[in-house]
């Protein structure tokens, strides 16, 4: 199989966030068939939806021949092993590891919705994806990088030092 270009959505807002990221970021890179390409600036963002402390996000591309499923697994396993829990929605978290595309595919499951389904109204992840993605970029379904960035500018992001 040939390798898949996922992107993966990282965020924190609990105990030492930057430091968790930089921790979940060597997890991504031992995972199995799967090479972590590139990693966005870090950037601190305000809960939306939610509560807590402010929130550091990046995001990485990893090329894959994991399936998406599997992939999935594998992220939640990350999560587990830096003790997350999932006491109700949009909890303050010690980290969150989203599946925001993979490749081309439109995934709908019970289990795994690809693209990630709020991505294109997050500027926590559009702006730390437009990082390192391809500036013509296509988020299947929902439009075109640069012009989903254009609807969150509104919602401030401050880039801190590269990981």
């Amino acid at each position: 199989m040939t390798p898949i270009r996922a992107y993966v959505g990282l965020g924190a807002n609990l105990g030492n966030a930057q430091a968790t990221l930089t921790a979940a970021l060597q997890s991504l890179r031992a995972l199995p068939e799967t090479t972590l390409h590139q990693v966005s600036a870090f950037y601190l963002t305000a809960p939306i939806d939610s509560h807590g402390p402010d929130y550091v996000n990046a995001v990485a591309a990893l090329d894959t021949r994991l399936a998406p499923l599997d992939l999935l697994a594998r992220l939640q396993g990350i999560e587990n092993a830096f003790g997350r829990e999932r006491p109700y929605r949009n909890a303050p978290r010690t980290l969150d590891l989203d599946l925001l595309l993979y490749g081309d595919a439109s995934i709908a499951l019970p289990t795994l919705t690809v693209p990630h389904p709020r991505m294109h109204e997050r500027a926590f992840v559009l702006v730390p994806l437009a990082d390192i993605a391809p500036s013509e970029l296509t988020i299947p379904g929902q439009g075109e990088l640069r012009a989903l960035l254009a609807g969150v500018s509104g919602q401030p992001t401050q880039r801190q030092e590269t990981p």
